[in-house]
């Protein structure tokens, strides 16, 4: 019996970030898939794991850790010279946790919202509005997000200001890059603070939004070396991408 649960979805932008990390560090591990859209992360026996809701959640032996964030690092604690991807001096791990800072408040929630409008919203226009009430009061940490987008999507002024943030993300992480002069965003060594954005700029480019980076050269091959990271195929198996459950993203704009 393996150590290590990982509770998540494929196509979790959460998810993968741990996903990569445990296969990074070469860690054994056995997934078990949660149908988010089914209901399962709200089901009694998954909220006694995870009382958000969301996933991933680790449970580790008899321990659970939830919160992507939390997990990786919680696997460099645990693990600190299996794969380190942590820098040592304090000052430059300061850098990184803020780096994973601006990564978690600004393009993470920013990239949900053409995620919702151009994939996910198709489930919940069929819902009554009690049914798309009791759905968003069911979820701790997504209630105001999902009441905000209602039933007909966010509004262009939404995706306006997400699509700056992530636009900001670009030049920020161009920044990071070459004021660093390394094949990452710390330099030579891979970081949490690269795992952590990686699957944003994935979500980007699999929804048509790679044209941010056309001018942001480093940001390409950053992004080359990442899909040639070994963990990087283990991660993102038939099924990740949101394209494959959804081919009309391949189209839209």
């Amino acid at each position: 019996m393996v150590d290590f649960i990982l509770y998540n979805t494929p196509q979790s932008t959460c998810s993968q970030r741990v996903r990569f990390t445990l296969n990074a560090k070469k860690i054994e591990f056995e997934q078990i898939l949660l149908d988010l859209f089914s209901g399962d992360q709200l089901k009694p026996e998954y909220l006694s794991i995870n009382p958000n809701g969301v996933v991933p959640a680790l449970k580790h032996k008899d321990d659970i850790i939830i919160d992507s964030s939390v997990i990786i690092e919680y696997l460099e604690d645990i693990l600190p010279d299996n794969k380190p991807m942590r820098p040592t001096d304090p000052v430059r791990i300061a850098e990184m946790r803020t780096m994973i800072r601006f990564i978690d408040e600004v393009p993470g929630p920013a990239v949900r919202i053409p995620t919702y409008n151009l994939a996910f919203l198709q489930h919940f226009k069929d819902m009554t509005e009690e049914e798309f009430l009791a759905l968003a009061d069911s979820k701790p940490l997504r209630r105001e997000f999902l009441l905000k987008m209602g039933r007909t999507g966010f509004s262009k002024e939404d995706m306006d200001e997400a699509l700056g943030r992530l636009k900001r993300t670009i030049v920020r992480m161009d920044e990071w890059i070459n004021s660093n002069n390394g094949d990452f965003m710390m330099g030579d060594q891979l970081t949490y603070a690269d795992i952590s954005v990686m699957p944003l700029i994935i979500r980007m480019e699999d929804i048509n939004l790679s044209n941010y980076w056309d001018d942001y050269s480093s940001i390409g091959r950053w992004l080359d070396r990442i899909k040639n990271h070994g963990a990087f195929k283990d991660t993102y198996y038939k099924g990740s991408l949101l394209s494959e459950k959804y081919p009309h993203l391949k189209f839209d704009n």
